[in-house]
Protein backbone atom coordinates (compact mmCIF):
# COMPACT_ATOMS: atom_id res chain seq x y z
CA UNK A 1 0.00 0.00 0.00
CA UNK A 2 2.75 2.31 0.84
CA UNK A 3 4.56 1.77 -2.48
CA UNK A 4 1.37 2.43 -4.61
CA UNK A 5 0.83 5.75 -2.26
CA UNK A 6 4.17 6.68 -3.11
CA UNK A 7 4.22 5.92 -6.84
CA UNK A 8 0.39 7.86 -6.97
CA UNK A 9 2.18 10.49 -5.01
CA UNK A 10 4.85 10.82 -7.70
CA UNK A 11 3.09 10.39 -10.46
CA UNK A 12 1.19 13.80 -9.22
CA UNK A 13 4.15 15.62 -8.64
CA UNK A 14 5.01 14.75 -12.41
CA UNK A 15 2.11 16.03 -13.94
CA UNK A 16 2.35 19.34 -11.60
CA UNK A 17 5.84 20.08 -12.92
CA UNK A 18 4.76 19.39 -16.63
CA UNK A 19 1.38 21.17 -16.44
CA UNK A 20 3.50 24.17 -15.29
CA UNK A 21 6.19 24.24 -17.95
CA UNK A 22 5.56 27.20 -20.02
CA UNK A 23 4.50 25.99 -24.02
CA UNK A 24 6.71 27.93 -26.51
CA UNK A 25 5.84 26.99 -30.30
CA UNK A 26 8.19 27.43 -32.33
CA UNK A 27 8.34 27.86 -36.15
CA UNK A 28 11.18 26.96 -38.64
CA UNK A 29 12.04 28.41 -41.74
CA UNK A 30 11.97 25.08 -43.65
CA UNK A 31 11.23 21.14 -43.30
CA UNK A 32 12.75 18.46 -40.55
CA UNK A 33 16.31 18.29 -42.30
CA UNK A 34 20.10 18.06 -40.96
CA UNK A 35 20.38 21.68 -39.38
CA UNK A 36 16.92 21.50 -37.42
CA UNK A 37 18.49 18.55 -35.01
CA UNK A 38 19.75 20.31 -32.64
CA UNK A 39 16.57 21.95 -32.10
CA UNK A 40 15.13 18.28 -31.42
CA UNK A 41 18.18 17.09 -29.42
CA UNK A 42 17.12 20.16 -26.98
CA UNK A 43 13.70 18.70 -26.39
CA UNK A 44 14.99 15.19 -26.32
CA UNK A 45 18.13 15.75 -23.81
CA UNK A 46 15.84 17.97 -21.44
CA UNK A 47 17.13 21.05 -22.31
CA UNK A 48 13.95 23.17 -22.77
CA UNK A 49 12.34 21.09 -19.57
CA UNK A 50 15.18 22.01 -17.44
CA UNK A 51 14.15 25.63 -18.01
CA UNK A 52 10.47 24.82 -17.65
CA UNK A 53 9.87 24.97 -21.24
CA UNK A 54 7.44 22.65 -23.13
CA UNK A 55 8.58 23.50 -26.87
CA UNK A 56 6.83 22.21 -29.92
CA UNK A 57 8.10 22.60 -33.34
CA UNK A 58 6.75 23.39 -36.73
CA UNK A 59 8.16 23.08 -40.16
CA UNK A 60 7.92 25.61 -42.52
CA UNK A 61 8.03 27.08 -46.24
CA UNK A 62 10.79 29.84 -46.46
CA UNK A 63 11.66 32.84 -44.08
CA UNK A 64 9.80 35.30 -46.45
CA UNK A 65 6.55 33.01 -44.92
CA UNK A 66 7.78 32.35 -41.53
CA UNK A 67 8.83 35.84 -40.33
CA UNK A 68 4.74 36.75 -40.53
CA UNK A 69 4.18 34.04 -38.34
CA UNK A 70 5.94 35.81 -35.51
CA UNK A 71 5.40 39.05 -36.11
CA UNK A 72 1.40 38.47 -35.82
CA UNK A 73 2.29 36.58 -32.88
CA UNK A 74 0.96 33.41 -33.79
CA UNK A 75 4.34 32.03 -32.98
CA UNK A 76 6.17 34.19 -30.07
CA UNK A 77 9.69 32.64 -31.64
CA UNK A 78 11.09 31.20 -34.67
CA UNK A 79 13.96 31.20 -36.84
CA UNK A 80 14.51 32.62 -40.23
CA UNK A 81 16.68 34.65 -42.38
CA UNK A 82 17.60 38.39 -40.56
CA UNK A 83 18.22 39.67 -44.15
CA UNK A 84 14.50 39.20 -44.92
CA UNK A 85 13.57 40.40 -41.60
CA UNK A 86 15.16 43.42 -42.40
CA UNK A 87 13.15 43.95 -45.59
CA UNK A 88 9.86 43.38 -43.55
CA UNK A 89 10.36 45.73 -40.99
CA UNK A 90 11.37 48.37 -43.78
CA UNK A 91 7.75 47.53 -45.60
CA UNK A 92 6.02 46.84 -42.13
CA UNK A 93 7.56 49.79 -39.68
CA UNK A 94 6.87 49.00 -36.07
CA UNK A 95 6.51 45.58 -36.64
CA UNK A 96 6.89 43.53 -33.77
CA UNK A 97 10.16 41.19 -34.42
CA UNK A 98 14.00 41.09 -34.54
CA UNK A 99 16.35 38.65 -33.92
CA UNK A 100 18.20 37.79 -30.55
CA UNK A 101 20.44 35.29 -31.70
CA UNK A 102 22.45 34.13 -34.43
CA UNK A 103 22.80 31.34 -35.62
CA UNK A 104 24.54 31.17 -38.87
CA UNK A 105 27.23 33.42 -38.76
CA UNK A 106 28.09 32.65 -42.52
CA UNK A 107 24.86 32.58 -44.40
CA UNK A 108 24.44 29.55 -46.55
CA UNK A 109 23.16 31.60 -49.05
CA UNK A 110 24.79 29.88 -52.72
CA UNK A 111 24.56 29.33 -56.26
CA UNK A 112 24.41 25.71 -56.76
CA UNK A 113 25.27 24.77 -60.35
CA UNK A 114 26.96 21.81 -62.67
CA UNK A 115 30.35 21.88 -64.18
CA UNK A 116 28.97 19.61 -67.13
CA UNK A 117 26.76 22.56 -68.04
CA UNK A 118 29.38 24.64 -67.63
CA UNK A 119 28.88 26.68 -64.04
CA UNK A 120 32.39 27.03 -61.85
CA UNK A 121 31.88 30.30 -60.73
CA UNK A 122 29.85 33.19 -60.62
CA UNK A 123 30.43 34.47 -63.77
CA UNK A 124 29.50 31.48 -65.70
CA UNK A 125 26.01 32.11 -65.17
CA UNK A 126 26.08 34.49 -67.74
CA UNK A 127 24.26 33.29 -70.81
CA UNK A 128 22.85 30.33 -69.09
CA UNK A 129 19.62 29.31 -67.39
CA UNK A 130 19.26 30.29 -63.23
CA UNK A 131 16.22 28.33 -61.23
CA UNK A 132 14.86 30.03 -58.26
CA UNK A 133 12.15 30.17 -56.11
CA UNK A 134 10.79 33.61 -55.63
CA UNK A 135 10.94 33.00 -51.56
CA UNK A 136 13.96 31.75 -51.24
CA UNK A 137 16.21 33.45 -49.29
CA UNK A 138 19.38 32.96 -51.38
CA UNK A 139 17.48 34.13 -54.33
CA UNK A 140 16.57 37.61 -52.39
CA UNK A 141 19.97 38.05 -51.73
CA UNK A 142 21.27 37.01 -55.65
CA UNK A 143 21.26 40.90 -56.51
CA UNK A 144 23.90 41.70 -54.11
CA UNK A 145 25.81 39.30 -55.01
CA UNK A 146 25.50 39.53 -58.80
CA UNK A 147 26.62 43.74 -57.76
CA UNK A 148 29.71 42.05 -55.82
CA UNK A 149 30.54 39.61 -58.41
CA UNK A 150 30.51 41.60 -61.25
CA UNK A 151 27.46 39.06 -63.29
CA UNK A 152 25.77 40.80 -66.17
CA UNK A 153 21.87 39.97 -64.72
CA UNK A 154 20.52 40.65 -68.61
CA UNK A 155 22.72 38.00 -70.05
CA UNK A 156 21.86 35.52 -66.92
CA UNK A 157 17.68 34.24 -67.88
CA UNK A 158 15.81 33.43 -64.90
CA UNK A 159 13.26 30.56 -64.34
CA UNK A 160 10.86 31.01 -61.43
CA UNK A 161 10.93 27.35 -59.62
CA UNK A 162 9.22 25.51 -57.07
CA UNK A 163 11.22 24.53 -53.82
CA UNK A 164 9.89 21.01 -54.62
CA UNK A 165 11.17 20.82 -58.59
CA UNK A 166 14.52 23.20 -58.06
CA UNK A 167 17.22 20.37 -57.76
CA UNK A 168 15.29 17.54 -59.67
CA UNK A 169 15.08 20.65 -62.21
CA UNK A 170 19.15 20.71 -62.12
CA UNK A 171 20.06 16.95 -61.99
CA UNK A 172 17.61 16.70 -65.31
CA UNK A 173 19.60 19.50 -66.81
CA UNK A 174 16.84 21.74 -67.64
CA UNK A 175 18.41 24.70 -66.07
CA UNK A 176 22.23 24.57 -65.58
CA UNK A 177 22.54 26.19 -62.12
CA UNK A 178 19.97 26.96 -58.80
CA UNK A 179 19.73 29.47 -55.72
CA UNK A 180 19.04 27.89 -52.48
CA UNK A 181 21.49 27.17 -49.19
CA UNK A 182 24.47 25.52 -49.75
CA UNK A 183 23.59 22.02 -47.45
CA UNK A 184 20.12 21.94 -48.75
CA UNK A 185 21.13 22.05 -52.26
CA UNK A 186 23.92 19.95 -52.60
CA UNK A 187 23.08 17.10 -50.32
CA UNK A 188 19.18 16.87 -52.52
CA UNK A 189 21.62 16.78 -55.60
CA UNK A 190 23.95 14.00 -54.27
CA UNK A 191 20.60 12.30 -53.51
CA UNK A 192 19.11 12.85 -56.86
CA UNK A 193 22.48 11.05 -58.29
CA UNK A 194 24.37 13.71 -59.02
CA UNK A 195 28.41 12.85 -58.73
CA UNK A 196 30.08 15.24 -55.86
CA UNK A 197 32.48 16.27 -58.37
CA UNK A 198 29.71 17.19 -61.09
CA UNK A 199 28.52 19.78 -58.03
CA UNK A 200 30.01 23.44 -57.94
CA UNK A 201 28.61 24.92 -54.48
CA UNK A 202 29.41 29.23 -54.83
CA UNK A 203 28.80 30.14 -51.15
CA UNK A 204 27.83 33.64 -51.82
CA UNK A 205 29.57 34.77 -48.73
CA UNK A 206 32.67 33.80 -50.11
CA UNK A 207 32.54 36.14 -52.90
CA UNK A 208 31.97 39.42 -51.46
CA UNK A 209 28.86 38.89 -49.30
CA UNK A 210 28.72 41.01 -46.38
CA UNK A 211 25.44 39.56 -44.86
CA UNK A 212 24.61 37.60 -41.75
CA UNK A 213 22.38 34.52 -42.02
CA UNK A 214 19.37 32.79 -40.30
CA UNK A 215 18.68 34.07 -36.54
CA UNK A 216 16.45 33.16 -33.75
CA UNK A 217 13.20 35.43 -33.97
CA UNK A 218 10.75 36.69 -31.17
CA UNK A 219 8.09 38.94 -31.05
CA UNK A 220 9.20 41.87 -29.40
CA UNK A 221 5.80 42.39 -27.29
CA UNK A 222 5.86 39.05 -26.50
CA UNK A 223 9.64 39.06 -25.17
CA UNK A 224 8.86 42.50 -23.41
CA UNK A 225 6.70 40.43 -21.27
CA UNK A 226 8.39 37.14 -21.20
CA UNK A 227 12.44 38.30 -21.06
CA UNK A 228 13.24 35.73 -18.69
CA UNK A 229 11.68 32.98 -21.31
CA UNK A 230 13.15 34.22 -23.82
CA UNK A 231 16.34 34.20 -22.51
CA UNK A 232 15.69 30.20 -20.99
CA UNK A 233 14.63 29.33 -24.60
CA UNK A 234 18.04 30.84 -25.83
CA UNK A 235 20.34 28.63 -23.16
CA UNK A 236 18.21 25.55 -23.87
CA UNK A 237 18.43 26.30 -27.83
CA UNK A 238 22.53 26.88 -27.75
CA UNK A 239 22.81 23.54 -25.56
CA UNK A 240 21.05 21.45 -28.12
CA UNK A 241 23.51 22.76 -30.87
CA UNK A 242 26.49 21.69 -28.60
CA UNK A 243 24.97 18.94 -28.47
CA UNK A 244 24.94 19.04 -32.05
CA UNK A 245 28.61 19.22 -32.98
CA UNK A 246 29.65 16.90 -30.25
CA UNK A 247 27.45 13.92 -31.48
CA UNK A 248 25.86 14.85 -35.20
CA UNK A 249 24.45 11.32 -35.39
CA UNK A 250 22.67 11.46 -32.20
CA UNK A 251 21.44 14.98 -33.79
CA UNK A 252 19.98 12.61 -36.74
CA UNK A 253 18.38 10.50 -34.57
CA UNK A 254 16.63 12.97 -32.74
CA UNK A 255 15.81 14.73 -36.07
CA UNK A 256 14.50 11.24 -37.84
CA UNK A 257 11.67 10.57 -34.70
CA UNK A 258 10.33 13.28 -37.05
CA UNK A 259 10.60 12.50 -39.94
CA UNK A 260 11.06 9.17 -40.57
CA UNK A 261 11.67 8.96 -43.99
CA UNK A 262 14.65 11.28 -44.11
CA UNK A 263 17.87 9.35 -44.84
CA UNK A 264 20.32 9.52 -41.49
CA UNK A 265 23.72 9.36 -43.82
CA UNK A 266 22.55 12.42 -46.13
CA UNK A 267 21.25 14.16 -43.26
CA UNK A 268 23.96 13.54 -40.84
CA UNK A 269 26.12 15.26 -44.00
CA UNK A 270 24.10 18.17 -44.59
CA UNK A 271 24.32 18.49 -40.71
CA UNK A 272 27.97 18.74 -40.55
CA UNK A 273 28.41 21.39 -43.51
CA UNK A 274 26.22 23.13 -41.66
CA UNK A 275 27.93 23.30 -38.45
CA UNK A 276 31.20 23.51 -40.51
CA UNK A 277 30.51 26.30 -42.90
CA UNK A 278 27.84 28.18 -40.98
CA UNK A 279 28.02 27.86 -37.52
CA UNK A 280 31.39 27.21 -35.76
CA UNK A 281 32.96 30.01 -37.86
CA UNK A 282 35.95 31.49 -36.64
CA UNK A 283 34.47 34.45 -35.43
CA UNK A 284 31.96 32.14 -33.66
CA UNK A 285 34.95 30.19 -31.85
CA UNK A 286 36.51 33.41 -30.80
CA UNK A 287 33.51 35.43 -29.61
CA UNK A 288 31.04 33.06 -29.02
CA UNK A 289 27.45 31.92 -30.56
CA UNK A 290 24.53 34.11 -30.66
CA UNK A 291 25.96 37.56 -31.23
CA UNK A 292 26.98 40.00 -34.14
CA UNK A 293 29.99 42.43 -34.81
CA UNK A 294 28.12 45.78 -34.88
CA UNK A 295 30.49 47.24 -38.12
CA UNK A 296 29.64 43.97 -40.14
CA UNK A 297 25.84 44.22 -39.32
CA UNK A 298 26.51 48.09 -40.34
CA UNK A 299 28.05 46.99 -43.71
CA UNK A 300 25.61 44.14 -44.29
CA UNK A 301 23.03 46.53 -44.11
CA UNK A 302 25.32 48.94 -46.24
CA UNK A 303 25.11 46.27 -48.96
CA UNK A 304 21.41 45.21 -49.05
CA UNK A 305 21.11 48.93 -49.54
CA UNK A 306 23.25 48.57 -52.76
CA UNK A 307 20.46 46.44 -54.55
CA UNK A 308 16.72 47.25 -52.19
CA UNK A 309 16.04 50.73 -51.90
CA UNK A 310 14.71 50.95 -48.07
CA UNK A 311 11.66 53.40 -47.35
CA UNK A 312 13.09 54.29 -44.47
CA UNK A 313 16.06 55.18 -42.58
CA UNK A 314 17.62 51.44 -41.58
CA UNK A 315 17.79 51.23 -38.15
CA UNK A 316 19.81 48.72 -37.26
CA UNK A 317 18.87 48.36 -33.00
CA UNK A 318 16.03 47.18 -34.71
CA UNK A 319 17.08 44.83 -36.38
CA UNK A 320 19.26 42.49 -33.93
CA UNK A 321 19.02 42.65 -29.62
CA UNK A 322 21.78 40.88 -27.21
CA UNK A 323 19.04 41.27 -24.41
CA UNK A 324 19.17 37.98 -23.78
CA UNK A 325 22.16 36.47 -24.03
CA UNK A 326 24.77 35.89 -21.95
CA UNK A 327 27.84 38.23 -21.70
CA UNK A 328 30.11 36.70 -24.48
CA UNK A 329 27.50 34.62 -26.11
CA UNK A 330 27.85 31.34 -25.64
CA UNK A 331 31.10 28.98 -26.20
CA UNK A 332 30.45 25.95 -28.64
CA UNK A 333 33.56 24.17 -29.60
Amino acid sequence: MFHRILAAAAAVFAAAIASAQEKVPFALDWKFEGPSAPYFLAIDNGHFADEGLEVTIEAGAGSVQTIPKIATGAFPMGFGDINSMIKFLDQNPGAPVTAVMMIYDKPPFAVVGRKSLGVEGPKDLEGRVLGAPPPDGAWAQFPVFAAETGIDTSAVTVEPVGFPTREPMLAEGNVAAITGFSFSSVVNLKRLGVPADDISNILMADHGLQLYGNAILVNTDWAAENGDTAAAFLRAVAKGWADAVADPAAGIDALIKRNPAADKALEEERLGIAISQNVLTDWVKANGMGGIDADRMDAAIAQLGQTYEFQNDPTPAAYFTDAYLPDGGFMIQ
